[in-house]
């Protein structure tokens, strides 16, 4: 027996956004306080993740924040000629104030704001912890991250806007780009005439079902793989019924090559050995798993 309609269908409802919000602005004041060493720099705060791309779903907890610094950025030249790295260089000089020094200030600014106690450290966040009002959180210091595309000279350039940060106990560069990954994720919901996120927060759902039965592990399939997953699956896949999604959806990805599938940002593959990308073999169990769900529900 396949899943219901209206099964499906309460499954693609969005989870509640006004604590997040609250969250999002409470740690936007903190930062901007007259006690934050963070004040008068050049940077700025947004949200990432399912609550900023609206695929958030019920019992949805951290909100996850990043503080861009864009005083001091890293970047990828490797896709420009030598003429243009050499204007690159010519045009820019080194930068004294890093990203140890910005994180060392985000987190003395929350500390300052919120109390020693409510600010840990993370390995890549600080993680602020919920209370009357505001949501947990993951704030995440990042530098602005360019992957250049081209550099003629301050003003005529043209990069794809990332961030930059380092994973603590190993000083692992991270790069990611959440503003591409939203951007897609917007133009792909308005092309499938505003079924993907949706079809998101169904997926999402149906998997957190499989976790509480016990059918999967709760680290199987984040959200972010399996968000970057269904970005993969043709628009015309999208749309008619819920029922029809699903299927559509799930046989199409059943029969994927996973080495031409990438991330919602367009930038990395999604499957790889590297920590911020997907076993292929996990996604394979998500997919095993929800074809038997769907069979014999």
């Amino acid at each position: 027996m396949p899943i219901p309609e209206s099964q499906l269908e309460t499954w693609s409802h969005q989870g509640a956004v006004t604590t997040s919000s609250a969250t999002y602005r409470s740690i936007q004041t903190a930062l901007a306080a007259d006690s934050s060493p963070i004040k008068g720099k050049d940077y700025e705060v947004y949200l990432q993740g399912s609550y900023k791309n609206d695929t958030n779903i019920r019992g949805d907890s951290d909100v996850d924040v990043v503080v861009q610094l864009n005083d001091t950025f890293g970047r990828d030249l490797a896709a420009l000629p030598e003429s243009q790295k050499r204007l690159y260089q010519a045009a820019h000089s080194s930068a004294t104030y890093l990203w140890g020094d910005f994180r060392k200030d985000v987190l003395q600014a929350l500390r300052y704001y919120y109390g020693l106690r409510a600010v840990t450290e993370g390995d890549k966040s600080l993680k602020l912890a919920a209370d009357r009002g505001r949501l947990a959180a993951d704030v995440v210091p990042a530098l602005h991250f360019r992957k250049y595309q081209y550099f003629y000279s301050l003003g005529n350039e043209g990069y794809v806007d990332g961030v930059k940060f380092l994973n603590r106990p190993d000083s692992r560069q991270v790069i990611n780009f959440p503003k591409p990954h939203y951007k897609n994720g917007v133009a792909k919901h308005s092309r499938t005439n505003q079924w993907y996120k949706p079809t998101v927060r169904m997926f999402k759902n149906a998997r957190t079902h499989l976790i509480d039965d016990g059918t999967i592990s709760e680290d199987l399939a984040p959200s972010y793989f399996l968000e970057c997953l269904l970005y993969n699956a043709p628009d015309a896949k999208f749309g008619r019924s819920f029922e029809d999604t699903f299927v559509e959806i799930f046989n199409w990805l059943w029969e994927a090559r996973i080495d031409g599938l990438v991330c919602q940002n367009e930038e990395s593959p999604l499957f790889g050995t590297s920590p911020e990308q997907w076993d292929a073999l996990k996604a394979k169990q998500l997919l095993e798993a929800l074809k038997e769900l769907w069979e014999n529900w």
